[in-house]
């Protein structure tokens, strides 16, 4: 997954919800009702999730929900998210880049 900083799927199982907080990669839920084709997405956008450090940093006191831009070929799409981050400990963990990198930094605070 290196490169991957979000993943957008209408829903989540929770393990794989989890595994993605777990590697540092966002998972957002579509609004209800929509879906990459209801949205016109191909796959080929470049996406922009914007306010993500502000939510992360406020421990989502805003809500969840985020606005996520899709550009091609000039055009850009705008809609809504829900960030499933669902925890206190899961926003450390996505702090950190994963869950391998909070566990390090831990262990050298304590050094």
């Amino acid at each position: 997954l290196l490169g991957v900083r979000a993943v957008i799927a209408e829903s989540f199982e929770r393990i794989h919800r989890s595994n993605l907080v777990g590697m540092g990669i966002l998972p957002l839920e579509y609004a209800k009702g929509e879906s990459t084709a209801t949205l016109g997405l191909t796959g080929e956008e470049v996406f922009e999730v914007v306010g993500v450090p502000e939510a992360i940093d406020s421990g989502f006191s805003g809500g969840r929900t985020l606005t996520v831009k899709a550009t091609k070929d000039g055009q850009t799409k705008e809609f809504k998210v829900r960030c499933r981050i669902d925890t206190p400990q899961e926003i450390q963990y996505y702090k950190h880049g994963g869950i391998l990198l909070y566990v390090l930094r831990q262990l050298l605070a304590k050094a």
